[in-house]
C-alpha cells in the first residue's frame, strides 16, 4: 500500500510542480509587488518595501468603491438575466422536435463574436444619430437616446451587451444538463397527472439545480472580472457609470503606472473571488448539490 501511494505520489508530482509553475508563482509574485512600491528608472524596476500601506489605500480610494459597486450591480443584474434567459431557451429547445441543430446554432452564435468586435457592433448600434437601437425606440414615438454618454444609461447598456454574449454559454450548460436528466422520472411525473410547469418545478428544478449553482457561480466571477467590454464602449464613463474593479486596476496599473499599488487591488479582487467560490462550494455541499 505504502509502495502504491508513494507511486501515486511521483506519478503526480510533474503535474503538480506544473501547476505551481503556471499558476502559484504568478501569483506569489503579484502578493510580492503588492506589498512593494515599485518605481521605474531606466527600464528597470526598483522596489522598495511598504508592507500593507497600498492595501489600506485600497480601502480608502473612491474609483475602487465606484468599481466595487458597478461591478456587484453588472455581476448580479447580468448574471440574472443570463441564468434566466439561457434557462429558459435551454427549455424551450428541449421541447423542439423541429429545426433542433438550427435554433442551438442561432442562440449560440453571439458567444462565438470576438470582444472587439463585439464592442464596435454595439457602439455603432449605441449610436445616438444613427444607431440601430434609437432608430427602433423612434418607431415607438420615443427620442434618441445617448445610451453610452448618460450616467443613467451607461451601465445598463454595458449590461445588455454583456447579456447578448454570454447568454448562449448558459443555454449550452443548461441544454446539456437537460439533456442528460433521466426521462424514468418525467413519465411517471405525466402518469401521475402533472402538468407541464408542475413538472418544471418538483422535477426539473431540483434536478437541475447544481448545474444552475455550478453555472451562476461560474458566471458571477466571471461577470466580476468583465474588461473588455467596459473598455471598448465607455471607458469607464461617463464619470464612474461604468467603472467597475477590473477597469480601475488597468488605470492603476498601465495608466498611472502605480505597479505595486495595482498589484493590490488585484489581490484584494483575487481574495473576494476566492471567497465568493468557498461560500458557494460550501453551502451547495450542505444541501448535498455537489460533491
Amino acid at each position: 500500500m505504502r509502495k502504491r501511494t508513494v507511486a501515486r505520489i511521483w506519478t503526480l508530482a510533474p503535474a503538480l510542480i506544473l501547476f505551481a509553475a503556471v499558476a502559484l508563482l504568478p501569483i506569489g509574485e503579484l502578493v510580492a509587488m503588492s506589498l512593494a512600491r515599485i518605481d521605474w528608472a531606466q527600464g528597470q524596476p526598483h522596489w522598495r518595501f511598504v508592507g500593507l500601506e497600498q492595501y489600506a489605500r485600497v480601502l480608502g480610494d473612491a474609483l475602487f468603491r465606484a468599481g466595487v459597486a458597478n461591478t456587484a450591480i453588472f455581476a448580479i443584474v447580468g448574471v440574472l438575466f443570463q441564468m434566466v434567459l439561457g434557462f429558459a431557451l435551454a427549455l424551450l429547445t428541449t421541447q423542439v422536435t423541429r429545426g433542433r441543430v438550427l435554433y442551438r446554432t442561432v442562440f449560440i452564435l453571439p458567444i462565438l463574436v470576438p470582444g472587439i468586435v463585439i464592442g464596435a457592433i454595439w457602439k455603432l448600434m449605441y449610436n445616438f444619430d444613427f444607431g440601430v437601437v434609437n432608430q427602433m425606440i423612434g418607431l415607438l414615438g420615443i427620442g434618441p437616446v445617448d445610451w453610452l454618454g448618460r450616467t443613467s444609461t451607461a451601465l445598463l447598456a454595458v449590461i445588455a451587451v454583456d447579456v447578448w454574449h454570454w447568454t448562449p454559454f448558459v443555454f449550452l450548460l443548461m441544454l446539456a444538463g437537460l439533456e442528460s436528466l433521466p426521462q424514468d422520472v418525467y413519465e411517471a411525473a405525466r402518469i401521475d397527472g402533472a402538468t407541464f410547469l408542475q413538472q418544471l418545478r418538483y422535477v426539473t428544478l431540483p434536478l437541475m439545480l447544481p448545474v444552475i449553482v455550478v453555472t451562476l457561480v461560474f458566471r458571477i466571477i466571471v461577470g466580476v472580472k468583465v474588461f473588455d467590454e467596459i473598455y471598448l464602449l465607455t471607458g469607464g464613463g461617463p464619470g464612474t457609470a461604468t467603472e467597475v474593479v477590473s477597469y480601475t486596476i488597468f488605470r492603476r496599473f498601465f495608466t498611472e503606472g502605480q505597479t505595486g499599488y495595482g498589484a493590490a487591488m488585484s489581490v484584494v479582487v483575487l481574495f473576494a473571488l476566492a471567497l465568493i467560490f468557498l461560500i458557494a462550494r460550501a453551502t451547495t455541499q450542505r444541501r448535498g448539490t455537489i460533491a
